[in-house]
């Protein structure tokens, strides 16, 4: 077959499977369409969204995938990607099937083949059909291969083994659970991470997301009237750090949080100046302390997990430096 240039290609895809405006795609399964329509009434008919096919073809789990694809969709306003997720793709039926689904809705295929005859296979069958597709480690794998002068493995899901790294992971998950919103208090010599911070700062699930990258993480709330664990003053090993917001977003949330519980709004717990003394003696108690405070206000849990496990490297450096 007479090989396209990817550009020739994308020119031809927009032409026959354009990003639908304003809607679902027409090409769009009865079930998805329907999800897409009650999507597009909760956020109001005056948003004017578009929507187009993303499929994603992997021979492991598909996160690479996941994770690259919301990266670069994130940058685009009012355009939302449908995900096809084809996981554990390691032989030729299965493909076949992952191939049958994009013909019948077709849109981008990104996917992560380490086998290539099944690469091959899925690049013939799209550029036939003018269809965009892309190996996303490809040009990764490449650049490695120049620099480090060595062929690669071609092992599926090589990053999932059950090594040493994976056992931490779900040591860290354990404690992390276990420690959670001041449970087992006294034990906090074991955490890498100390997180306190008044109600809804988002510590719990920030101490999951760093529990699932291996970091023990621990949390106390700072709640008005209760003293905190001994342990928290006397322990030496763990990162300690404070989570602060504005006091219009935490009354927000537990606005929310109280909505959803049916429970009445007449309480300190929302009141804006009580909100305000929290957080302005939770932001003295950490400076008494010498702990660094991150402001989650504007923050995602990825962004403030970031943050934390750079502070968390200082930390660790200072105590190498000590020893």
């Amino acid at each position: 077959m007479e090989s396209r240039s990817s550009a020739s290609v994308s020119r031809e895809s927009a032409r026959r499977y354009p990003v639908h405006d304003g809607g679902v795609p027409e090409r769009c399964s009865r079930r998805r369409r329907q999800m897409l329509n009650r999507f597009g009434k909760r956020m109001g008919d005056h948003v004017n969204r578009s929507f187009f096919h993303l499929h994603l073809v992997s021979d492991s789990t598909g996160e690479t995938l996941l994770a690259v694809s919301r990266a670069v969709a994130a940058q685009y306003e009012g355009i939302s990607a449908i995900e096809h997720v084809y996981p554990l793709v390691r032989s030729a039926a299965q493909l076949e099937r992952a191939m049958a689904s994009i013909m019948d809705e077709p849109g981008i295929v990104l996917y992560t083949l380490v086998n290539p005859d099944l690469a091959n296979e899925l690049n013939r069958v799209c550029s036939a059909e003018g269809i965009p597709v892309l190996s996303v480690l490809d040009p990764v794998v490449n650049l490695f291969q120049s620099y480090i002068g060595t062929e690669t493995i071609a092992r599926p899901g090589a990053q999932h083994t059950l090594n040493a790294e994976y056992f931490k992971r779900i040591d860290a998950m354990n404690y992390t659970l276990a420690h959670d919103d001041g449970q087992t208090g006294e034990d906090l010599d074991s955490a890498d991470v100390v997180l306190v911070g008044v109600s809804r700062t988002s510590k719990t699930p920030t101490a999951i997301y760093l529990a699932n990258r291996g970091i023990k993480t621990a949390n106390v709330p700072l709640v008005p009237g209760f003293a905190l664990p001994e342990a928290l003053s006397t322990t030496k090993r763990p990162l300690i750090v404070g989570l602060v917001a504005s006091p219009d977003r935490i009354v927000q949330i537990r606005q929310n949080r109280l909505l959803s519980l049916n429970a009445g709004d007449d309480t300190a717990y929302v009141d804006r100046d009580s909100v305000a003394a929290e957080i302005a003696e939770s932001r003295k108690l950490c400076a008494r302390n010498g702990w660094p405070v991150i402001d989650v206000t504007r923050r995602s849990i990825e962004e403030t997990a970031a943050a934390i496990m750079e502070l968390l490297r200082a930390h660790r450096l200072q105590f190498i430096a000590l020893s």
